[in-house]
């Protein structure tokens, strides 16, 4: 099932996200989380490609066993910055042959020792997301940033960039996580205003350990309001406290999009089932049909 369908159905959808494991000798251990969060029954999940590509060959594995062991809806993350045309070409092949009907195209990010740009490379994400088009009967998803991409020099720029990946093919948006609320409402009414109509899922993120905060703050530049640095400052050091002070946070903000009216919501469950447990948790008279 094209996961546009469950988007457009009016009803609240919660999906997480899990990833490949960077050791082969760990895949039954990330597949056993990945079994345990689909028990959820969330409306889908989400498979990462991994940095630089290095665990892609267990996306297309994980996304199957997830759809057709578990019956949940996969969302097969595909980035081409670390791949050639041609390997990405035949992982998108994988991903059809694998029934796999959504995907989610990324540009991925660049590192050092990488040729790029180069001729044998898709330079941006809607070079992707139009070759995914041509390729197969795909539901294409794509990123966008609330907060605005860290290369892009203004926001208004970063839009234009979103609104022509838009154009190229991109059936729905998830957005890179935020921790308040406002930042999202704010961003929905800037692209909407640019012509962007296309669903946009905001992504959650359930912060449980207050050192990881460090790394997301430099990778994606995200702002963390008062109220959330004041949290961290104070349960930081105790893992348990900060566990659960930190799905407590992302439980508020869920149910403040649901109550503005915003139905489906991306969780980065970052392979922890007892993480995704409380949430669905928290939710359950909420998200009731």
């Amino acid at each position: 099932m094209k996961i546009i369908e469950k988007l457009n159905d009016g009803k609240v959808h919660i999906s997480f996200e899990v990833f490949p494991p960077k050791k082969s000798e760990d895949f039954d251990k990330v597949m056993g989380a990945a079994k345990k969060i689909a028990g959820l029954h969330p409306s889908y999940m989400s498979v990462t490609y991994g940095a630089g590509g290095g665990t892609s060959k267990n996306t297309v594995k994980i996304a199957s066993q997830i759809k057709e062991e578990c019956n949940v809806e996969a969302l097969a993350h595909l980035t081409c910055a670390s791949s050639t045309k041609e390997e990405v070409r035949k992982v998108i092949g994988q991903l059809r042959d694998a029934g796999i009907e959504n995907v989610l195209a990324l540009r991925g990010d660049i590192v050092e020792e990488m040729a790029f740009p180069s001729e044998d490379r898709f330079h941006y994400a809607s070079e992707l997301v139009e070759e995914v088009k041509k390729s197969g009967d795909f539901c294409i998803g794509a990123a966008c940033y609330p907060e605005g991409h860290v290369e892009a020099e203004h926001k208004e720029e970063d839009i234009l960039h979103l609104k022509h990946k838009v154009d190229c093919g991109v059936d729905f948006l998830t957005t890179q996580m935020f921790f308040d609320n406002n930042i999202h409402y704010n961003f929905l009414y800037r692209i909407r205003e640019k012509g962007i109509t296309v669903p946009v899922i905001p992504g959650i993120m359930p912060v449980t350990n207050g050192n990881q905060m460090a790394r997301i703050v430099q990778m994606s530049g995200t702002i963390l309001p008062a109220r959330f640095r004041a949290i961290i400052d104070t349960f930081g050091e105790n893992p348990a406290a900060m566990r659960q002070a930190g799905i407590a946070y992302a439980t508020d903000q869920i149910i403040d999009l649901i109550a503005n009216g915003i139905k489906n919501i991306h969780v980065y469950s970052m392979n922890k089932p007892e993480v995704a447990a409380a949430i669905i948790s928290n939710l359950s008279d909420i998200i009731k049909e």
